[in-house]
């Protein structure tokens, strides 16, 4: 199969990942990462080649530490949109979700969606809307969307495409505040109709690089508690774009190895790609992740060092950027390194529309899901990472300074710090890890693990690598620690109620009988399971307990699914867990990305309690649109308000023959409604 980008060339288009998107999603999204030669070919263990080695209580932690290891175990397009159980035309499983906490927020679970259903479906007593649009107008000199009529200057001033990671952040009154979005990639296909001018794929090529980034967008609403609506010029409304220029900080900004030819102190580099998932740090900043930044280049992929992120040369890319733009082009001597600028935690300020955005090296580069951060028992700041690809690794840093009262100062904090990569060890005799996902003898997929330093106070640990190194070949170096691979680390957050930490490992249908191990205990894992983790030294420590909360997937279909103990037969289907989130009372909220293909279901958000009976009672609150994603899930429940982007709706299609309508659906209440879907940031409330 192929797709046909505009007729400007054939690009192959392998067949997709048994168990995760539609084949055109992987091509655009991730470069087809998923059935390309894997990037990770180190030596490195499974949890079950390690489970049962003879460690003494020295070795197990790793670093000669003392104490005991504490085990932290888990006490066509065109329909109307519609909401409750009469989407999917059969009762919702399980009963109503009566008390998650004082302040949980109650309803009544929705009934799976099928995939062919072209609706944005929410419980009964709840409504949805829009808040903002591809293409809407941030400032007062934008022109109005309309699809026939796009221009690079519009869309540098517009809402940008695909919605990622997202937050609602409210100013003290309550009443006004901003929403802040990133914009992972574009799909020409439902964009554009075909065309062969040359001069044409050029402005569209243009097109396509201020459509992605982030945008910044000021919001208000009468009263506490109410829907929102967004500003057109309002004083923080910013777009950031491929041509944005940011500033390189940490160890590794400065370095041979990110010098360019257009660069050549190494410190300044424009554009940000691939922005994914996300957080937002306890002094108001934003975080995004820089994850499938690989498949915007052309290169060779002929050292060690490229071949970890790009296991296969490239000549040619699906926005075309690298025919004349030489920054995409890593085959010439003058940019080879430009790749390595890229693979970052991004940080913005969203008050300050004139600041500079950074990207800090200090973190590391992979391809980052996202990065959340919580506060350690020490005041040093501590951020999760994962890195989105089968077989790669979790991460965390640890900032060298600890947080103040000073705004400027906490915008430095992860310029310095630590960085370390997870390493686990299972406690189940290997004999018991069978690939069904049938639970071991002791009754749960648990065990402990250790945080590998791989920079200490600005120096690397790594025998063979230099500080510098380390930080922009971060897997060649995890790989060196012998960190264990993990089946495709994406959204990984702290509990801020609990410290807790909640790893969303989303699918691996590559995994084999010969790499089972405890925390991946199925064969050709296509649903994805959750991994609850307990640092047992604080929250900034090096030791960490971790059981299995869920393991994914339709209880009807999959036996040994498995809901922290939960009778499987109450529970909503879930499959391909993403992007997770809390809410105040401290319930985990989990967004999905696969689920059409592995259960046949729309993509959703699930609510799950952590505590009490009904610890592992997966509900269902909403079902996205047909071939959507759900992303950057933000609830504030005291408030009764849920929020998500909706990512690639319609994706399928193409411009003449879209597979969706969302949001719009023929009303012409918003203005300008093209016969074709746009990513959108929606907001549930009551009615």
């Amino acid at each position: 199969m192929t797709i046909i980008e505009n007729n400007r060339r054939s690009l192959p288009l392998a067949e997709h990942a048994r168990g995760k998107r539609l084949g055109v999603t992987c091509q655009l999204k991730c470069a087809n990462a998923c059935t390309s030669p894997e990037c990770n070919t180190s030596g490195n263990k499974t949890f079950q080649e390690v489970a049962h080695a003879a460690l003494s209580r020295r070795a197990l932690l790793g670093l000669g530490a003392a104490g005991a290891v504490a085990i932290a175990v888990g006490a066509a397009g065109g329909q109307a949109p519609v909401s409750g159980a009469a989407a999917a035309g059969a009762a919702g499983p399980g009963a109503a979700f009566g008390r998650p906490g004082r302040a949980g927020l109650r309803f009544e679970p929705i009934a799976p969606v099928a995939s062919s259903v072209d609706a944005f479906t929410v419980p009964e007593g709840f409504t949805w809307e829009p808040i903002i649009r591809w293409g809407d107008p941030l400032f007062k000199s934008a022109p109005a969307f309309s699809l026939a009529a796009q221009t690079p200057e519009a869309q540098a001033l517009q809402f940008g495409y695909n919605s990622d990671y997202l937050d609602i952040l409210a100013d003290p009154s309550g009443r006004t505040g901003v929403l802040v979005n990133n914009h992972e990639y574009v799909n020409p296909n439902i964009m554009f109709p075909p065309t062969a001018d040359a001069a044409e794929l050029r402005r569209r090529g243009d097109i396509y690089k201020a459509a992605q980034g982030m945008s910044v967008v000021e919001i208000t609403r009468r009263r506490t508690g109410e829907p929102w609506s967004y500003v057109v010029g309002g004083r923080r409304n910013r777009r950031i774009t491929v041509e944005t220029v940011f500033e390189l900080t940490g160890p590794a900004a400065g370095s041979d190895l990110v010098k360019t030819a257009a660069d050549p102190e190494g410190r300044w580099v424009r554009g940000t790609l691939g922005n994914c998932a996300g957080g937002t740090t306890p002094w108001g900043t934003i975080l995004s992740g820089e994850e499938n930044f690989n498949g915007y280049f052309a290169w060779a992929a002929n050292t060690p060092a490229q071949k970890r992120y790009q296991s296969t040369a490239s000549t040619s890319t699906s926005t075309g950027w690298e025919t004349y733009d030489p920054r995409f082009n890593a085959h010439d001597p003058g940019y080879v390194n430009e790749p390595n600028r890229f693979g970052y935690i991004v940080e913005i300020d969203p008050q300050d529309p004139s600041s500079t955005p950074r990207k800090h090296t200090a973190m590391g580069r992979f391809k980052h899901e996202g990065a959340n951060v919580i506060v350690a028992e020490d005041g040093r700041v501590v951020a999760y990472m994962g890195d989105d690809e089968r077989n790669d690794y979790l991460y965390k840093f640890v900032s060298k300074n600890r947080i103040s009262g000073s705004r400027k100062k906490n915008l430095t904090l992860l310029s310095e710090g630590d960085l370390f990569v997870a390493r686990f060890s299972g406690d189940s005799p290997a004999a018991e890890i069978t690939g069904t996902g049938a639970l071991p003898a002791d009754g749960k997929f648990d065990g402990r693990g250790i945080w590998i330093p791989l920079t200490k106070n600005g120096r690397s640990v790594v025998p063979g690598f230099t500080i510098e190194e380390v930080l922009v070949h971060t897997r060649l170096a995890a790989d060196a620690v012998g960190a264990t691979k993990m089946d495709r680390p994406e959204d990984v957050e702290p509990n801020p109620k609990t410290g807790k930490v909640y790893l969303a490992l989303t699918n691996n249908s590559a995994r084999s009988a010969a790499t089972l191990d405890e925390a991946n205990p199925v064969t050709g894992n296509r649903y994805g399971h959750v991994i609850e983790m307990t640092e047992t030294r604080g929250q900034a420590g090096t030791t960490f307990g971790w059981s299995i909360l869920l393991l994914c997937g339709d209880p009807a279909v999959f036996a040994n699914s498995y809901f922290a103990g939960f009778p499987k037969e109450l529970v909503s289907p879930i499959s391909c867990p993403d992007n997770v989130a809390f809410d105040s009372a401290g319930n985990l909220w989990i967004s999905t990305d696969g689920a059409p293909s592995t259960i046949g279901y729309n993509d959703g958000l699930f609510l799950v309690p952590l505590t009490g009976p009904d610890r592992g009672h997966v509900q269902q609150f909403l079902s996205v649109p047909r071939d959507a994603e759900t992303c950057g899930p933000v609830i504030h429940d005291r408030e009764g308000l849920v929020f998500v982007a909706v990512q690639h709706p319609g994706e399928g299609g193409t411009v003449a023959a879209p597979t969706s309508l969302f949001p719009d659906y023929g009303s012409s209440a918003l203005g300008d409604v093209p016969n074709a879907p746009r990513p959108s940031v929606v907001q549930v409330y009551r009615r």
